[in-house]
């Protein structure tokens, strides 16, 4: 069906036997789910079983392409990782950029499925349709960058790009990530199960063009798309110079920017995490292949942390080991994020935990002696830098207590600390605190991987931009039918494509479906428009929701934590607000309803067949 932008070629690699083997792509597939994410689900849902231990060998883990990665389409190297988390036992599904999917695009790939597991360390090397399974008994144990570092020399090629796990994803940290040069495949414990199959590294070298299917068509959708970008009155002026920490500053304005585990929202000033000081120690940029805007920050620690260099922080960053941690120190949050590279441990994740276990610390729940001795209390960054450390490693005491995240580790502590845990689904709540942006909070609620404030982002709600229309961010009312367009739109249009979210947010949120539909038919040839790519990511996210429900999720899993919805925000302009059980009950069945769900979030046998899914309806038993 397609005649460019996919390869048409996925690699399966079964570890368990040590082969290799080539596949073709469904061409019905990648039109009706495009690519990355959705095709990443659509393989998981069909091939790992219900019940599967995320970290045992059945369990698969997906590297799925897009059809414009490695074309000239601009901020469209990005790769969906999707597995089963063994943090939340849901769809598991992160999102990476940097060089690696364009050059695992120009060796001939669309994707890669990992099965199996490996009877001692290996890496996986591919230089176009060549593919080997080596050993990398001398890479076990090695951080992310010395990993690199030594594996580009052993094959005599700088240019070699690789994707790794660090010491965390070898000892199964539910909160490992998988790291590419110096971008993240973060959140939902990816890293760890990369480790499970004892797979250290992938490295790829591609020589290989991407084809278009017609060039003409191709060329007025690419300017199309720089037009769009260009005429943006934040992306260049601003977004280009500041990446994501700029959002701390808006957040902290709007008083969403959450502090101390969620406890001190509106009451934490950004002090040295402003804008004036992290320009102050920005040193360059380092784009992802093929992109001109290049928001990702390097910036250069300085004082007690002189010397350690970081990409970013990004925003995030800034609240995990920063205000979560009631941590204001910008040259120790460098230093904190460029540790979790090192070691591939999500920084998110990690350093809610850490937050969550400072509050512990705070109200006597956690000892000092439980502690192995540190003071973890607010604002402490050398006690922020030894616990990650030692959570990375999985070392006895407090290190194995937080390694597999906030869930976990209140589970271990109990004596009341499940009170104050903030996760959903099992998975660490982001910066924003959505008591005061109602529509976010609804798809971190929702949102198939837990909380996440990727999917479904509600940028009516943080940038006030008016598309579909304006919204008022405290109301509850129609909440529910805009975070089933932001989820459907964005899953369609940045993780399924896949391309940069926050340039489409930004640039083009109102002609993104346009955009991503045009790419497609010059792309890859096949006739599409905007109904198409909308039906791509709403038929993905009911077969991520198929997923969940065979694994047990139910209506029941689509909730706050307690403090968000019985606890309002104690200071600044988002005072008071909170969303209480019977107002996201509200905006819930609003949701299901718009979702064509029953009042359980169930999908119809109707709406599923009208995706084109009536194998799911059969399989789950919906009548």
């Amino acid at each position: 069906m397609y005649s460019g932008g996919f390869i048409g070629k996925v690699l399966r690699v079964d570890l368990t036997q040590r082969t290799t083997t080539a596949e073709d792509l469904p061409g019905e597939w990648a039109r009706d789910y495009i690519g990355g994410a959705g095709l990443g689900i659509k393989y998981l849902y069909d091939e790992v079983a219900a019940g599967v231990d995320p970290l045992g060998s059945d369990n698969k883990l997906i590297f799925m392409n897009g059809p414009f990665t490695g074309t000239d389409t601009p901020c469209a190297s990005r790769l969906a990782v999707v597995s089963k988390s063994p943090l939340t036992g849901a769809v598991a599904m992160a999102l990476t950029g940097g060089f690696f999917p364009a050059e695992l695009k120009f060796a001939g790939w669309d994707a890669i499925i990992i099965e199996g597991k490996a009877d001692a360390p290996v890496y996986l090397w591919i230089k176009d349709d060549k593919v080997q399974i080596r050993d990398a008994s001398n890479l076990w144990g090695l951080n992310t960058p010395d990993a690199q570092w030594t594996l580009k020399d052993d094959l005599h090629d700088q240019n070699v790009r690789i994707a790794c796990i660090g010491p965390a994803g070898e000892r199964l940290n539910k909160i490992a990530c998988i790291i590419n040069e110096r971008r993240a495949a973060g959140r939902k414990g990816v890293g760890a199960v990369m480790g499970s199959k004892n797979l250290k590294a992938i490295a790829v070298r591609g020589t290989n063009p991407v084809p278009i299917a017609d060039q003409a068509k191709f060329k007025a959708a690419l300017k199309f798309f720089r037009d769009a970008m260009k005429a943006s009155p934040q992306l260049y002026p601003h977004f280009s110079k500041t990446g994501t920490p700029a959002v701390a500053e808006v957040t902290t304005a709007m008083g969403i920017c959450s502090a101390k585990n969620y406890s001190g929202t509106g009451m934490f000033p950004l002090g040295d995490l402003g804008m004036e000081s992290q320009d102050a120690h920005n040193v360059g940029r380092n784009p992802c292949y093929k992109c001109p805007v290049g928001c990702s920050q390097m910036k250069l620690a300085r004082g007690q942390y002189e010397g350690i260099l970081a990409e970013g922080p990004e925003f995030e960053s800034l609240y995990a080991v920063g205000t979560a941690c009631g941590n204001s120190n910008l040259d120790a949050v460098i230093a904190a994020d460029r540790l979790c590279d090192d070691i591939g441990l999500d920084v998110m994740s990690a350093g809610a935990t850490i937050g969550f276990a400072m509050e512990l610390y705070e109200k006597g729940i956690l000892t000092k002696e439980m502690c192995d001795g540190i003071e973890l209390t607010w604002g402490n960054h050398e006690a922020l830098l030894e616990v990650l450390r030692r959570m990375g490693h999985r070392r006895p005491g407090i290190g194995e207590l937080l390694a597999d995240g906030m869930k976990v580790a209140a589970e271990k502590i109990g004596n009341g600390a499940e009170h104050y845990e903030t996760t959903i689904k099992g998975m660490e709540l982001p910066a924003y605190d959505v008591r005061g942006a109602k529509a976010h909070g609804l798809s971190y609620a929702t949102s198939y991987t837990g909380a996440d404030h990727n999917r479904g982002y509600a940028f009516q709600e943080i940038f006030g931009i008016p598309v579909p229309y304006e919204v008022d961010r405290f109301a509850y009312e129609g909440k529910g039918k805009l975070a089933r367009w932001n989820q459907d739109v964005r899953t369609a249009t940045c993780d399924n494509a896949p391309m940069c979210a926050f340039v489409l947010d930004m640039a083009v949120p109102d002609v993104a479906l346009q955009n991503t539909a045009q790419l497609m038919e010059a792309t890859t040839g096949m006739p599409y428009n905007e109904d198409d790519v909308y039906a791509a990511g709403e038929r993905t996210l009911n077969v991520a929701k198929a997923f969940n429900m065979r694994e047990g999720f139910t209506r029941a899993d689509d909730k706050l934590p307690r403090r968000l919805m019985e606890e309002g925000i104690p200071d600044g302009a988002s005072k008071g607000e909170m969303i209480p059980q019977d107002k996201l009950d509200l905006m819930l069945d609003e949701y299901y309803t718009a979702r064509g769900w029953d009042e359980n979030g169930v999908p119809t046998a109707a709406k599923l067949e009208s995706l084109g899914l009536g194998d799911i309806a059969k399989d789950l038993g919906i009548a």
